[in-house]
């Protein structure tokens, strides 16, 4: 089964505790006691070495909560950032009204998306990847409609603080997924901030840091870590980035 058709679900409500499983336990309504008897996957992944469901369903939840909290950051929610979220996210027809009632409630509900933004950081806490993809997902939110709103800036910031990032990786996570924001001073596209080295740093280090970042951020090592499938072109789009910074470094590196 689909993750988006995994949402909506008791189960996955009563397993993930926290705001995140309230919200989805009073959307599921009676659908929580069906699921109370049923078996549990502990936390962590299971006897195959896959991910848990929890862990999975907590990274789609966090991202449309914090989507529809971030939609009241700027009092409109844009018909092109609802578009944008159903193609990069590959939500199905069929699901979009899942969906659409989780969005609809986490826009309503009246915890602030501080709450929510502290229980995904906990339940991510070992795999910062993990919990960068998340962050990535809100940039492409902000940016559908081609402009951030100082606002929505002011979010994501505050999102990146909970989660763990310093100010550095704040700015790099933005040239590496938000390039194409207008009216909010993005950072330039430099290469050296995009790989995470110093501009003096010399080939082999710089080297050594895009294997790293390439190893971290391959596909099925964020999925082998809680990333859904249905997410897997935020991480083409990470690593598509870093292989145009290191090979715009490497360039420069041979003609001098």
């Amino acid at each position: 089964m689909s993750i988006w058709g995994k949402v909506i679900g008791g189960a996955a409500g009563f397993a993930m505790g926290g705001p995140l499983g309230g919200l989805l336990g009073a959307l599921a309504g009676h659908a929580v006691d069906e699921f109370r008897g049923a078996e549990q996957t502990p936390r962590g992944s299971d006897d195959q070495g896959r991910p848990d469901q929890t862990q999975t369903i907590a990274f789609t939840v966090g991202v449309i909560v914090l989507s529809a909290k971030m939609a009241k950051a700027d009092g409109v929610v844009h018909r092109v950032e609802i578009e944008a979220f159903k193609r990069i996210f590959h939500v199905p027809d069929h699901e979009l009204r899942n969906v659409g009632r989780l969005f609809d409630a986490a826009k309503r509900d009246s915890a602030g998306f501080e709450t929510y933004a502290k229980q995904l950081a906990q339940m991510f806490q070992d795999r910062p990847e993990v919990l960068e993809e998340l962050l990535a997902g809100l940039f492409h939110i902000a940016v559908a409609d081609d402009i951030v709103h100082l606002a929505e800036l002011a979010f994501l910031r505050r999102v990146a603080e909970i989660f763990g990032f310093p100010p550095d990786e704040f700015e790099q996570v933005w040239r590496q997924h938000g390039t194409r924001i207008e009216g909010a001073n993005a950072p330039e596209d430099d290469p050296h901030a995009i790989l995470g080295v110093p501009k003096d740093a010399d080939f082999d280090t710089i080297k050594a840091a895009y294997r790293k970042l390439m190893r971290e951020n391959h596909p099925d090592a964020l999925i082998a870590k809680g990333m859904p499938q249905e997410f897997i072109d935020l991480a083409h789009e990470k690593t598509a980035a870093l292989n145009a910074a290191y090979e715009k470094l490497e360039r420069d590196m041979r003609g001098k």
